[in-house]
């Protein structure tokens, strides 16, 4: 029992002394930043240009003559951006003398190229008329599917595809289906066949005895 009191006794007596060293090594530490930020090309007061301290949700903002003041650390890294400008930052040293450090920070401008544009003068009643009849409007669905189902498109397919296996089973069933009625007798000869004829004279003209290429 002895022994805690002496324990409790002697953390009572060290424990401000700790803390008051921890209070003042902190103390020592925090630095009041200030200055202002400037165009490096014109030394004007640039507005609106965020000061964020690296790593940390906290910062300030120039005022309109582009002053600031913020409370860092030492070491900390200290970001100025600003739209139009390339981001600068600082690092507050470990070893700065005092509690207040200032600085004048030079803003270099950005310069960001953009494709060329050509600018050409308004077009007369005349142009735009011509202009809007000779323009060339994109087929629509119901005009390609139009284009894919005419006459000559059809033609193309069926005489480019080849058949499925429904059409040739098809083909093929006909042709046992004609042997067997013609089963013992000579089959009939179609060149005497006036509607065989208008079927020829009509294939001839479609193209489809044409060599293919």
């Amino acid at each position: 029992m002895k022994k805690i009191i002496t324990s409790l006794l002697v953390g009572c007596f060290f424990l401000p002394v700790t803390v008051h060293a921890q209070f003042e090594t902190f103390k020592d530490s925090v630095v009041q930043l200030y200055g202002i930020v400037m165009t490096a090309d014109s030394l004007k007061g640039l507005e609106s240009v965020s000061v964020v301290v690296k790593g940390q949700n906290r910062g300030t903002i120039t005022n309109e003559r582009g002053v600031f003041s913020i409370v860092v650390l030492k070491g900390d890294v200290v970001e100025f951006t600003s739209i139009g400008f390339k981001p600068k930052s600082i690092t507050i040293p470990k070893n700065l003398e005092g509690n207040a450090h200032s600085v004048i920070q030079l803003m270099v401008n950005d310069t960001i190229y953009l494709p060329a544009t050509i600018i050409k003068a308004r077009p007369t009643r005349e142009q735009f008329e011509r202009d809007f009849v000779n323009t060339k409007i994109p087929d629509d669905e119901i005009t390609i599917a139009r284009k894919n189902n005419d006459v000559a498109s059809r033609r193309i397919l069926v005489s480019n595809l080849p058949v499925d296996g429904r059409e040739a089973s098809n083909r093929y069933l006909k042709q046992l289906s004609n042997k067997a009625y013609y089963a013992g007798q000579t089959p009939p000869q179609n060149i005497f066949n006036p509607l065989a004829w208008a079927e020829f004279i009509k294939a001839w003209k479609r193209g489809d005895f044409k060599k293919k290429n």
